[in-house]
């Protein structure tokens, strides 16, 4: 637990500065190697895939990433491509719901790129057009971390009923309760802070927190699938990057298009 806590604030730390202090490119450039290092991880899913194939699966989501913020840069097409991210995470609670059935290596590559890729555009796009674009990046995290911390600490003192116990046998429906509870405390300070309106900002954020739910459960799938217990061994008492931003894949593009359509952001 002293570890886990340790390593949270740290890594707290360095995305408060990066975000708020330093200049955007540096943001840019901490989403894009958070994002490369959790491509590296995802691509541990791949059947055993060798060093070379799961380079290039890394390289590949780095070259859509780039081309879909080119290309993507009207806001009628980037707010089509986090429906489209949105739809792919129904897609991936149909998917929780059938399992144990397994899958080949062509949907889980696939499944990486429509999680990974629309992320790091939604961020940038935010640093980049957003007005007050890295408070709102570090909202969009903020939410998603308040979940998966409300989460382990509920399950871990109240947990009894389980959620999805071949697939995650340590989460409980109480932490997920737990989770919202405390995502929808930071939904509404996040409200009062950015002056948007409660009776729409917290019903989104509630929806975001729940997606970020089957992003996390999401990820758990895919490891269980490929015998490993973790993503990786980046950050100590909590995994690798994949553990830490899988909640953020899910919700951010609830969040992203949300906003759009309450008129706050284009």
């Amino acid at each position: 637990m002293r570890t886990r806590i340790i390593t949270a604030l740290a890594l707290a730390a360095v995305v408060l500065a990066v975000l708020l202090l330093g200049p955007s490119w540096m943001a840019r450039a901490l989403f894009g190697l958070f994002i490369a290092a959790g491509a590296w991880e995802w691509s541990a899913f791949l059947s055993a895939a060798p060093h070379a194939m799961r380079l290039g699966f890394v390289v590949l989501v780095a070259a859509l990433a780039i081309a879909a913020r080119v290309w993507l840069a009207d806001g009628a097409a980037f707010l089509l491509l986090m429906e489209v991210c949105i739809a792919w995470w129904l897609v991936a609670l149909a998917w929780l719901l059938l399992w144990p059935q397994r899958s080949g290596t062509l949907p889980v590559a696939v499944s990486g790129l429509l999680a990974l890729v629309p992320t790091w555009v939604a961020l940038t796009r935010m640093l980049e057009t957003w007005p007050r674009g890295a408070q709102w990046a570090l909202f969009v995290m903020a939410l998603a971390f308040a979940a998966d911390t409300g989460a382990y600490f509920a399950g871990r003192f109240l947990g009894r009923v389980k959620l999805a116990p071949q697939i995650s046998p340590g989460k409980t429906w109480e932490g997920v309760f737990g989770g919202l509870l405390l995502a929808m405390a930071v939904a509404f300070a996040g409200g009062r802070w950015f002056g948007v309106p409660l009776g729409s900002f917290m019903p989104l954020c509630l929806a975001a927190a729940a997606f970020s739910v089957v992003g996390d459960l999401t990820e758990s799938m895919f490891k269980r699938a490929s015998g490993l217990k973790d993503s990786g061994r980046l950050f100590p008492g909590h995994g690798g990057v994949l553990d830490r931003i899988d909640s953020v894949l899910a919700a951010t593009p609830v969040i992203c298009t949300g906003l759009t359509w309450m008129g706050v952001a284009a």
